[in-house]
Protein backbone atom coordinates (compact mmCIF):
# COMPACT_ATOMS: atom_id res chain seq x y z
CA UNK A 1 0.00 0.00 0.00
CA UNK A 2 1.56 3.12 -0.80
CA UNK A 3 0.62 6.55 1.17
CA UNK A 4 1.79 10.21 0.30
CA UNK A 5 3.91 10.82 3.17
CA UNK A 6 6.10 8.23 3.00
CA UNK A 7 10.26 9.09 2.29
CA UNK A 8 11.98 5.90 0.94
CA UNK A 9 15.55 5.74 2.15
CA UNK A 10 18.40 2.88 2.15
CA UNK A 11 20.52 1.99 5.10
CA UNK A 12 23.60 -0.28 5.50
CA UNK A 13 23.33 -2.73 8.85
CA UNK A 14 26.70 -3.37 10.06
CA UNK A 15 27.93 -6.69 10.74
CA UNK A 16 27.87 -6.53 14.56
CA UNK A 17 23.68 -7.71 16.23
CA UNK A 18 21.64 -5.11 15.84
CA UNK A 19 18.71 -3.61 17.81
CA UNK A 20 15.12 -4.68 16.00
CA UNK A 21 15.43 -1.99 13.73
CA UNK A 22 13.97 -4.23 10.81
CA UNK A 23 10.55 -3.63 9.13
CA UNK A 24 8.19 -5.00 6.53
CA UNK A 25 8.13 -2.13 3.42
CA UNK A 26 5.00 -0.68 2.20
CA UNK A 27 4.43 0.08 -1.00
CA UNK A 28 4.45 3.65 -0.17
CA UNK A 29 5.45 6.64 -2.25
CA UNK A 30 8.00 9.65 -1.46
CA UNK A 31 7.29 13.04 -0.66
CA UNK A 32 4.71 14.96 1.50
CA UNK A 33 5.39 15.52 4.98
CA UNK A 34 8.97 14.78 4.86
CA UNK A 35 9.82 17.10 2.87
CA UNK A 36 12.22 15.58 0.20
CA UNK A 37 15.25 16.40 2.55
CA UNK A 38 16.91 13.27 4.62
CA UNK A 39 15.39 11.63 7.78
CA UNK A 40 17.43 12.12 10.78
CA UNK A 41 17.70 8.60 11.56
CA UNK A 42 20.06 8.91 14.12
CA UNK A 43 17.95 10.99 15.78
CA UNK A 44 15.33 8.38 16.06
CA UNK A 45 13.74 7.47 19.43
CA UNK A 46 12.43 4.26 19.45
CA UNK A 47 9.27 4.32 21.35
CA UNK A 48 7.57 1.29 20.54
CA UNK A 49 7.72 -1.77 18.29
CA UNK A 50 4.35 -1.80 16.12
CA UNK A 51 4.82 -5.17 14.69
CA UNK A 52 7.32 -7.74 13.73
CA UNK A 53 7.28 -10.53 10.84
CA UNK A 54 9.65 -13.22 11.46
CA UNK A 55 9.50 -14.68 8.08
CA UNK A 56 9.63 -12.00 6.17
CA UNK A 57 12.61 -10.19 8.05
CA UNK A 58 10.77 -7.11 9.00
CA UNK A 59 9.33 -4.93 12.02
CA UNK A 60 7.89 -1.38 12.10
CA UNK A 61 8.42 1.11 14.83
CA UNK A 62 7.32 4.27 16.05
CA UNK A 63 9.72 6.61 16.56
CA UNK A 64 10.09 10.40 17.75
CA UNK A 65 12.90 13.12 16.59
CA UNK A 66 12.89 16.05 18.83
CA UNK A 67 13.06 19.52 16.33
CA UNK A 68 14.74 22.22 16.97
CA UNK A 69 12.07 23.49 18.03
CA UNK A 70 11.60 21.79 21.00
CA UNK A 71 8.64 19.73 19.85
CA UNK A 72 8.52 15.83 19.10
CA UNK A 73 7.24 14.55 15.88
CA UNK A 74 6.11 11.13 15.48
CA UNK A 75 7.65 8.67 12.57
CA UNK A 76 6.80 5.50 11.83
CA UNK A 77 10.39 3.35 10.23
CA UNK A 78 9.95 0.15 8.60
CA UNK A 79 13.11 -1.87 8.16
CA UNK A 80 13.23 -4.71 5.52
CA UNK A 81 16.39 -7.24 5.31
CA UNK A 82 16.61 -7.30 1.06
CA UNK A 83 16.91 -10.62 -1.01
CA UNK A 84 20.03 -12.04 -1.81
CA UNK A 85 21.37 -10.98 -5.37
CA UNK A 86 22.97 -13.72 -7.65
CA UNK A 87 25.54 -11.86 -8.60
CA UNK A 88 26.60 -10.93 -5.48
CA UNK A 89 26.79 -14.12 -3.82
CA UNK A 90 31.04 -14.39 -4.94
CA UNK A 91 31.60 -11.61 -3.17
CA UNK A 92 29.64 -12.37 0.04
CA UNK A 93 31.64 -15.53 0.67
CA UNK A 94 34.98 -14.35 0.33
CA UNK A 95 37.62 -14.14 3.14
CA UNK A 96 36.49 -11.03 4.29
CA UNK A 97 33.52 -12.41 5.37
CA UNK A 98 33.26 -13.50 8.98
CA UNK A 99 31.64 -17.22 9.78
CA UNK A 100 31.51 -17.77 13.29
CA UNK A 101 30.17 -21.45 14.39
CA UNK A 102 27.63 -21.80 16.54
CA UNK A 103 26.49 -25.74 16.94
CA UNK A 104 28.36 -28.82 14.64
CA UNK A 105 27.20 -32.19 14.80
CA UNK A 106 28.11 -35.00 12.61
CA UNK A 107 28.07 -33.38 9.07
CA UNK A 108 25.67 -30.61 10.10
CA UNK A 109 26.94 -27.26 11.24
CA UNK A 110 25.09 -23.76 11.77
CA UNK A 111 26.95 -20.44 11.82
CA UNK A 112 26.48 -16.58 12.04
CA UNK A 113 27.73 -15.51 9.03
CA UNK A 114 28.94 -11.44 8.97
CA UNK A 115 28.97 -9.97 5.24
CA UNK A 116 30.95 -6.41 4.93
CA UNK A 117 28.46 -3.47 5.17
CA UNK A 118 28.10 -2.74 1.39
CA UNK A 119 26.54 -6.49 1.29
CA UNK A 120 24.36 -5.74 4.40
CA UNK A 121 21.79 -3.41 3.37
CA UNK A 122 18.05 -2.75 4.85
CA UNK A 123 15.92 -1.33 2.96
CA UNK A 124 13.92 1.25 4.95
CA UNK A 125 10.50 3.21 4.51
CA UNK A 126 9.95 6.42 6.53
CA UNK A 127 6.67 8.08 7.19
CA UNK A 128 7.51 11.39 8.66
CA UNK A 129 5.64 13.08 10.28
CA UNK A 130 3.36 10.31 11.16
CA UNK A 131 -0.14 10.63 12.36
CA UNK A 132 -2.00 8.61 14.51
CA UNK A 133 -3.71 7.05 11.95
CA UNK A 134 -0.19 5.87 10.12
CA UNK A 135 0.66 4.38 14.00
CA UNK A 136 -2.48 2.25 13.97
CA UNK A 137 -2.31 1.32 10.31
CA UNK A 138 1.02 -0.73 11.14
CA UNK A 139 0.38 -1.38 14.40
CA UNK A 140 -0.72 -5.21 14.54
CA UNK A 141 -4.34 -6.17 14.85
CA UNK A 142 -6.73 -8.82 15.15
CA UNK A 143 -8.58 -9.29 11.77
CA UNK A 144 -12.04 -10.04 10.76
CA UNK A 145 -13.29 -11.15 7.15
CA UNK A 146 -16.52 -8.78 5.93
CA UNK A 147 -18.89 -10.29 3.21
CA UNK A 148 -19.89 -7.51 1.49
CA UNK A 149 -23.04 -7.35 -0.68
CA UNK A 150 -23.73 -4.82 -3.45
CA UNK A 151 -26.46 -3.49 -0.58
CA UNK A 152 -23.82 -3.44 1.88
CA UNK A 153 -21.45 -1.34 -0.56
CA UNK A 154 -24.44 1.08 -1.41
CA UNK A 155 -25.10 1.82 2.15
CA UNK A 156 -22.23 1.26 4.21
CA UNK A 157 -19.29 0.97 2.65
CA UNK A 158 -19.39 3.76 0.15
CA UNK A 159 -21.32 6.52 2.78
CA UNK A 160 -17.89 5.77 4.44
CA UNK A 161 -15.46 6.04 1.64
CA UNK A 162 -17.17 9.44 0.75
CA UNK A 163 -16.81 10.94 4.64
CA UNK A 164 -13.41 10.24 4.56
CA UNK A 165 -10.33 12.59 3.13
CA UNK A 166 -8.43 10.29 1.56
CA UNK A 167 -5.28 12.10 -0.19
CA UNK A 168 -4.50 10.65 -3.40
CA UNK A 169 -2.36 13.50 -4.88
CA UNK A 170 0.94 11.15 -5.22
CA UNK A 171 -1.37 9.66 -7.86
CA UNK A 172 -2.36 12.23 -10.12
CA UNK A 173 1.44 13.53 -9.42
CA UNK A 174 2.61 10.30 -11.35
CA UNK A 175 -0.17 11.00 -13.95
CA UNK A 176 0.91 14.11 -14.57
CA UNK A 177 4.55 13.56 -14.53
CA UNK A 178 5.03 16.06 -12.05
CA UNK A 179 6.86 13.11 -9.78
CA UNK A 180 8.52 9.65 -10.40
CA UNK A 181 8.03 10.40 -14.55
CA UNK A 182 11.55 8.31 -14.72
CA UNK A 183 10.23 5.25 -13.26
CA UNK A 184 7.67 4.81 -15.75
CA UNK A 185 8.00 1.25 -17.80
CA UNK A 186 5.16 2.21 -20.01
CA UNK A 187 2.25 4.48 -21.01
CA UNK A 188 -0.58 4.39 -22.82
CA UNK A 189 -1.47 8.19 -22.74
CA UNK A 190 -5.43 7.69 -23.62
CA UNK A 191 -7.30 9.84 -21.11
CA UNK A 192 -10.20 6.99 -20.83
CA UNK A 193 -8.58 3.50 -21.63
CA UNK A 194 -4.57 4.21 -20.97
CA UNK A 195 -2.71 3.87 -17.68
CA UNK A 196 0.89 4.01 -16.77
CA UNK A 197 3.08 1.02 -15.54
CA UNK A 198 5.97 1.68 -12.77
CA UNK A 199 7.42 -0.06 -10.32
CA UNK A 200 6.12 -0.25 -6.78
CA UNK A 201 8.71 0.24 -3.99
CA UNK A 202 8.45 -2.97 -2.47
CA UNK A 203 10.76 -4.03 -5.46
CA UNK A 204 14.18 -2.84 -6.00
CA UNK A 205 14.45 -3.82 -9.76
CA UNK A 206 17.68 -5.42 -8.84
CA UNK A 207 16.35 -9.52 -9.37
CA UNK A 208 13.32 -10.63 -10.48
CA UNK A 209 12.24 -13.10 -7.77
CA UNK A 210 10.22 -10.44 -6.35
CA UNK A 211 9.39 -8.54 -9.56
CA UNK A 212 6.57 -5.86 -8.85
CA UNK A 213 4.74 -2.90 -10.40
CA UNK A 214 1.49 -1.22 -10.81
CA UNK A 215 -0.77 0.06 -13.16
CA UNK A 216 -2.50 3.14 -12.54
CA UNK A 217 -5.16 4.42 -14.55
CA UNK A 218 -5.25 7.62 -16.01
CA UNK A 219 -9.04 7.64 -15.87
CA UNK A 220 -10.15 9.47 -12.63
CA UNK A 221 -13.30 8.89 -10.76
CA UNK A 222 -12.96 4.80 -10.67
CA UNK A 223 -12.00 4.05 -7.12
CA UNK A 224 -12.23 0.52 -7.03
CA UNK A 225 -13.55 -2.75 -8.53
CA UNK A 226 -17.08 -1.88 -7.44
CA UNK A 227 -17.18 0.85 -9.84
CA UNK A 228 -16.22 -1.43 -12.52
CA UNK A 229 -18.71 -1.66 -15.42
CA UNK A 230 -18.31 -3.31 -19.15
CA UNK A 231 -17.77 0.32 -19.93
CA UNK A 232 -14.04 -0.16 -18.45
CA UNK A 233 -13.45 -3.67 -20.33
CA UNK A 234 -11.43 -1.49 -23.24
CA UNK A 235 -9.33 -0.14 -20.33
CA UNK A 236 -9.02 -3.51 -18.34
CA UNK A 237 -7.98 -5.48 -21.70
CA UNK A 238 -5.05 -2.55 -22.41
CA UNK A 239 -3.54 -3.01 -18.45
CA UNK A 240 -3.43 -6.66 -18.97
CA UNK A 241 -1.99 -6.96 -22.32
CA UNK A 242 0.60 -4.21 -22.65
CA UNK A 243 1.33 -4.49 -18.92
CA UNK A 244 2.33 -7.95 -19.82
CA UNK A 245 4.65 -7.08 -23.07
CA UNK A 246 5.66 -4.15 -21.38
CA UNK A 247 7.29 -6.61 -18.70
CA UNK A 248 8.59 -9.12 -21.11
CA UNK A 249 9.92 -6.41 -23.37
CA UNK A 250 11.80 -4.71 -20.25
CA UNK A 251 12.55 -7.82 -17.94
CA UNK A 252 11.94 -10.63 -19.92
CA UNK A 253 9.57 -12.04 -18.08
CA UNK A 254 6.54 -13.91 -19.29
CA UNK A 255 2.66 -13.36 -18.64
CA UNK A 256 1.96 -16.51 -17.31
CA UNK A 257 4.78 -16.42 -14.94
CA UNK A 258 2.78 -13.10 -13.33
CA UNK A 259 0.08 -12.47 -11.15
CA UNK A 260 -2.11 -9.67 -11.91
CA UNK A 261 -4.77 -8.70 -9.76
CA UNK A 262 -6.53 -6.08 -7.98
CA UNK A 263 -7.29 -5.43 -4.42
CA UNK A 264 -10.55 -4.90 -2.46
CA UNK A 265 -10.87 -3.25 -0.42
CA UNK A 266 -7.77 -1.25 -2.29
CA UNK A 267 -5.64 0.51 -0.28
CA UNK A 268 -5.90 3.73 -2.30
CA UNK A 269 -9.37 4.84 -4.32
CA UNK A 270 -8.32 5.25 -7.69
CA UNK A 271 -8.17 2.29 -9.69
CA UNK A 272 -4.53 0.50 -10.35
CA UNK A 273 -3.59 -3.04 -10.76
CA UNK A 274 -0.81 -5.01 -9.15
CA UNK A 275 1.71 -7.19 -11.52
CA UNK A 276 4.06 -9.36 -9.14
CA UNK A 277 6.28 -12.53 -10.05
CA UNK A 278 3.80 -15.54 -9.31
CA UNK A 279 6.80 -17.17 -7.07
CA UNK A 280 6.52 -14.04 -5.25
CA UNK A 281 4.77 -14.51 -1.94
CA UNK A 282 3.74 -10.88 -2.40
CA UNK A 283 1.80 -8.74 0.38
CA UNK A 284 -1.86 -8.76 -0.10
CA UNK A 285 -2.54 -11.74 -2.88
CA UNK A 286 -4.08 -13.86 -0.33
CA UNK A 287 -7.42 -14.96 -1.78
CA UNK A 288 -9.36 -12.53 0.60
CA UNK A 289 -8.61 -9.39 -1.10
CA UNK A 290 -6.26 -10.17 -4.61
CA UNK A 291 -9.18 -10.77 -7.78
CA UNK A 292 -6.81 -11.48 -10.86
CA UNK A 293 -7.73 -8.71 -13.53
CA UNK A 294 -8.52 -12.22 -16.27
CA UNK A 295 -11.43 -13.08 -14.07
CA UNK A 296 -12.31 -9.21 -13.50
CA UNK A 297 -12.79 -9.19 -17.50
CA UNK A 298 -14.05 -12.52 -18.00
CA UNK A 299 -17.27 -11.81 -15.06
CA UNK A 300 -17.77 -8.30 -16.71
CA UNK A 301 -18.11 -10.17 -20.10
CA UNK A 302 -20.93 -12.51 -18.71
CA UNK A 303 -22.75 -9.72 -16.07
CA UNK A 304 -21.85 -5.93 -17.41
CA UNK A 305 -23.28 -5.30 -13.53
CA UNK A 306 -21.10 -8.11 -11.89
CA UNK A 307 -19.07 -6.01 -9.60
CA UNK A 308 -22.21 -4.13 -8.37
CA UNK A 309 -24.45 -6.66 -7.42
CA UNK A 310 -21.99 -9.50 -6.46
CA UNK A 311 -20.71 -10.30 -2.76
CA UNK A 312 -17.48 -9.86 -2.21
CA UNK A 313 -15.37 -10.60 1.34
CA UNK A 314 -12.44 -8.77 2.53
CA UNK A 315 -10.45 -8.39 5.58
CA UNK A 316 -10.48 -5.45 7.92
CA UNK A 317 -8.41 -5.05 11.24
CA UNK A 318 -9.96 -4.41 14.83
CA UNK A 319 -9.64 -0.71 14.57
CA UNK A 320 -10.94 -0.11 10.99
CA UNK A 321 -13.60 2.10 11.69
CA UNK A 322 -15.36 0.82 8.65
CA UNK A 323 -15.66 -2.47 10.94
CA UNK A 324 -17.27 -0.50 13.48
CA UNK A 325 -19.99 0.60 10.62
CA UNK A 326 -20.36 -2.97 9.67
CA UNK A 327 -21.00 -4.08 13.13
CA UNK A 328 -23.67 -1.14 13.86
CA UNK A 329 -25.59 -2.33 11.08
CA UNK A 330 -25.35 -5.74 12.13
CA UNK A 331 -23.18 -7.26 9.59
CA UNK A 332 -20.18 -8.11 11.41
Amino acid sequence: MRTPSAVTVMAEATGAKRKREGAEESAEPPGGGGGGGSFPLAELCVRRVLRESARDKAIFLHGQVNEASGDAKDAVVILEKTPFQEESISDLLKKHTRLKLQMSNDIYSTYHLYPPPQLSEIKTTVVYPATEKHLQKYLRQEVYLIRETGEDYKNITLPFIQSQSFSIQWVYNILEKTAEADRIIHENPDSSNGFVLIPDFKWNQKQLDDLYLIAICHRRGIKSLRDLTAEHLPLLRNILQEGKEAILKRFGVAGSQLRIYLHYQPSYFHLHVHFTALSYDAPGCSVERAHLLSDVIDNLELDPQYYQKHTLTFALRADEALLKKFQEAGKA
